[in-house]
């Protein structure tokens, strides 16, 4: 199944996407998609809730994040075009919970941005607690996954010192959605097709198959270092393609528009506008 929420930032309703694509009204069976909601969805047949006319906006799929983690360097063929080793244990950094926006959103550049670029991301989001799960186990634990945009701006990421945490938090760096898909559609989580295109132009296009660490191997070390919890969501890591990585070096400028899509998780349409 595929749920959304959707409606004014910070009051998008919970909704899902019918057999031919169009948007139901959930919010007479659940609150939100969000907390312990995400521990058991709604098995239904979305023909039966509300029609929702016109094309409101869509916000990220799950509400009321608690902890946005993210996994970086997680894809050998990222680690190679970066110059970098293959990590031995997953690299984890945070990102804060006020970079989420929707997946049609505008990137805002922040004040001072040079070098803002994209990462897209399969996005796991965590639909029952996990502390000290082991591989087996781990994928029991998860409600959905997701398109994510780790939006990074590198010059906070690298020359401003301290964790990478800087150079991804800022306002709208956190695209998610559109929509939170069910495990049982997902398909083999190893052969997922990931693109990201600048402007039409094809920038990032790779497979999750190149991942280092699997989702149950990130699943289950993170859950050796901190309790995850309903709500709480997982960037993966990004396929090659990134600006930093090219030569020379290309970011995102006001004006481009940033289409970054997993088969199957759906599709982001992002423009990109200089914040005020």
């Amino acid at each position: 199944m595929r749920f959304v929420r959707y409606g004014e930032a910070g009051r998008e309703r919970p909704g899902m996407l019918d057999a031919e694509g169009r948007l139901r009204d959930l919010s007479g069976v659940i609150p939100d998609l969000a907390g312990t909601v995400l521990a058991k969805l709604p098995s239904i047949d979305p023909k039966g809730l509300p029609l929702v006319e016109g094309e409101p906006r869509l916000g990220p799929p799950v509400g009321q994040v608690g902890k946005f983690i993210c996994i970086g360097l997680n894809y050998s063929d990222h680690a190679a075009e970066t110059g970098m080793s293959a990590p031995d244990h997953p690299i984890v950094f945070m990102k804060a919970t006020s970079a989420i926006c929707g997946p049609n959103d505008t990137i805002l550049l922040p004040r001072g941005s040079e070098k803002t670029d994209w990462e897209v991301e399969l996005g796991v989001v965590i639909g029952k607690p996990a502390k000290y799960v082991s591989e087996a186990e781990a994928l029991n634990h998860v409600a959905g996954y997701c398109v994510i945009n780790d939006v990074s701006e590198r010059s906070f990421q690298i020359d401003l010192s301290g964790q990478w945490t800087k150079g991804k938090s800022c306002d709208t760096f956190g695209p998610i959605g559109p929509w939170l898909v069910t495990p049982d559609e997902i398909g083999d989580l190893d052969a997922l097709e990931m693109t990201l295109d600048v402007n039409g132009e094809r920038m990032q296009n790779g497979t999750s198959g190149t991942m280092i660490f699997t989702v149950p191997q990130i699943i289950c070390h993170l859950s050796q270092l901190m309790s995850l919890q309903p709500g709480d969501v997982i960037a993966t890591g990004t396929p090659p393609g990134v600006g930093m990585g090219m030569s020379p070096q290309r970011f995102l400028k006001e004006g481009d528009e940033v289409v970054a899509e997993i088969k199957g998780l759906g599709q982001q349409q992002l423009s990109v506008a200089r914040d005020s």
